[in-house]
């Protein structure tokens, strides 16, 4: 047997780290080729067992009642692998290259009361296992249970005590990797007295099979056999919605400032010798009277260091997400290569600290700051602290309760070097490079020192309407999209369409930056420069509505329980819709101060 390709050790858990600062070796989601010659041993690894309808909610397959060597030995992972909850266990199953096996004993095992009681619950739980065959998953159910009747009531539970693995290969190499109990019948687990001990013979089967195929990626989908379903359709009832509405939008914006602001700049800028001193009384009537507070529209706003800090966590997270799918698009993330996308990510997160270190930095230099190190504290903070506190929950519970999701102290530690070596460095070179290269802010009106008083606002014009109108829009231009998207993170969906997804990210960037202009237009029509941190609210209130989505599909689009995927569900979700109001709130905010500039620039002053 050839291996083509560096092995991983959990030892040197800093290799992809080193992949990609580097750039050599295998990238995420690429995988070394694994050649046998006919003979050669075919190693299968136990990985972990949990309930079907809770994906982050996995166990050790060795904590089961089921037949274990003597002696376990684990097998090298990668820092993905490792995020993804994987802990891969050598078995006792003897598989060999292109031999097959027929009904071959596994182990003898006489179980207790207690560990039969185990095996029950596991198996009422829907318990599911994951083995792993050349880094290729394969599932299938620890039992069977059967309820039928009213009256009578029956309920039988049986264990599988036989497994048919599948395997295709082509030429030396394995393709394809299936396990079955199609023609099993499940040994009964009922009627067990207290004292009483249960004899069970594991058996397994080997079948192989030559396949036409000569790559895994190239095998189509939904004809494997797989353990979960795939969703592979396009979602044009989503791509419709959304390209409706950005096209709406846009349009709206479009009639904003070819007419409403065409008409209001004629006005604004008609020469003082033409104009009356009652015309001049127009620049207090209702929807133009964003020319009045040209002397107060470019005050900057209290609380700047947070504003910035904001800002350039939001840009970070922008350049992150935009990186993540291009790198999918490009086809970096292998199905079968576990946790991929999670280390990316991570790795991904620690490259762009110095954008938002930059970002921060520069503008708030530009609006008058003078604490720069205070603000890139803030800055590097402002995510950092609320994803440790996060996930200190949600480990804690994971480990409590014995969860592979848990993480190692090693991982632990390694994670911390990466974000203190890499991530919070970065952070403070690109706010010095920020700091250094920012010039004064380019307001195209002087401000005055006396504030002018801001008249009574209807109740349209309040914040809690804006962040509803400019939270909303956004969210149903992807609401459809975002079920596909919950159905893999928390399901058991394999999303492939990034193509797709990249698109509707595009959208949801749009129809922020459009409606952002649109109410930053009303706001300033009734004569309220406070400004700033409106926009950023506004749409950035998009992740309060994600958040309220996450809380009805656990409710009615799921059937998760438990504590475990309950802390873990509700805390990456207020995680999640965090984020989005960071993104948003940025380009909301940019797209404002952009359009703000432009029709000043455009209007003439005394």
């Amino acid at each position: 047997m050839t291996v083509v390709g560096n092995p991983r050790s959990w030892s040197c858990q800093w290799l992809p780290i080193l992949i990609l600062l580097l750039g050599t070796g295998h990238g995420p989601g690429v995988e070394g080729v694994t050649h046998y010659k006919a003979g050669d041993p075919v190693i299968l690894y136990v990985n972990k067992v949990g309930p079907y309808h809770n994906p982050q909610e996995t166990y050790h397959y060795y904590q089961l009642p089921v037949c274990c060597p003597e002696k376990i030995r684990h097998k090298s992972l990668s820092l993905g692998e490792v995020l993804d909850g994987d802990r891969m266990a050598e078995s006792l199953y003897k598989i060999r290259f292109r031999e097959n096996v027929e009904k071959r004993i596994l182990c003898h095992m006489q179980l207790s009361s207690a560990q039969v009681e185990q095996l029950r619950q596991a198996i009422e739980e829907l318990y599911y296992f994951e083995f792993v065959v050349d880094d290729l998953p394969i599932r299938g159910f620890v039992g069977y249970m059967e309820e039928s009747g009213f009256l009578p009531h029956s309920h039988k539970i049986g264990l599988w005590t036989h497994l048919d693995f599948h395997l295709e290969f082509h030429g030396d190499r394995i393709i394809f990797a299936n396990v079955s109990v199609r023609d099993v019948k499940p040994h009964s687990l009922d009627g067990l007295r207290p004292d009483e001990f249960l004899g069970l013979t594991h058996t397994y089967s080997v079948r192989w099979s030559e396949t036409s195929v000569e790559r895994r990626s190239d095998r189509r989908r939904g004809d494997d056999g797989g353990f979960f379903p795939r969703t592979l359709e396009i979602h044009w009832l989503s791509i419709i919605n959304s390209m409706v509405l950005v096209f709406l939008l846009v349009g709206f914006v479009a009639v904003i400032l070819m007419r409403v602001l065409r008409n209001d700049l004629a006005r604004y800028n008609l020469d003082e010798e033409t104009t009356s001193a009652g015309s001049g009384d127009d620049f207090d009537q209702g929807d133009n009277g964003w020319k009045i507070i040209h002397t107060d529209v470019f005050r900057f706003p209290p609380y700047r260091g947070l504003l910035c800090a904001v800002l350039g966590v939001g840009a970070q997270f922008l350049a992150l997400g935009t990186g993540i799918i291009v790198m999918a698009l490009l086809g970096m993330f292998n199905v079968h290569r576990h946790g991929a996308i999670n280390s990316a990510a991570i790795l991904l997160y620690a490259l762009t600290c110095c954008i938002s270190g930059y970002v921060s930095s520069h503008f708030y230099r530009q609006i008058g700051g003078e604490r720069w190190v205070w603000n890139i504290i803030l800055t590097t903070s402002l995510f950092s602290v609320p994803f440790f506190l996060t996930w200190s929950v949600v480990n804690s519970v994971h480990w409590a309760n014995g969860s592979t999701q848990a993480l190692p102290a090693t991982t632990i530690l390694l994670l911390l070097t990466v974000w203190l070596l890499v991530g919070f460095p970065l952070t403070v070179i690109g706010g010095i490079f920020g700091k250094n290269n920012a010039s004064p802010f380019d307001a195209p009106c002087r401000t005055k020192n006396i504030a002018r008083e801001i008249p009574p606002q209807p109740w349209y014009e309040s914040t809690v309407i804006h962040m509803t109108v400019g939270g909303f829009l956004p969210f149903s231009a992807i609401s459809v999209e975002l079920y596909y998207i919950f159905a893999t993170v928390w399901g058991r969906e394999q999303y492939t369409l990034y193509g797709i997804l990249f698109f509707v990210f595009a959208i949801l960037l749009s129809v922020g930056a459009c409606i952002s202009i649109a109410l930053t237009y009303f706001q300033l029509s009734g004569e309220d420069y406070r400004w700033w941190w409106r926009s950023v609210l506004s749409v950035g209130s998009t992740g309060l509505f994600i958040f309220l989505y996450s809380v009805f599909y656990y409710a009615r689009r799921s059937n998760m329980s438990g504590a475990v995927q309950t802390v873990e569900f509700f805390g990456y979700s207020l995680l999640t819709g965090y984020v989005f109001f960071l993104m948003l709130g940025t380009i909301s905010f940019f797209s404002s101060l952009k359009f703000i500039r432009y029709i000043y620039v455009n209007l003439k002053m005394d």
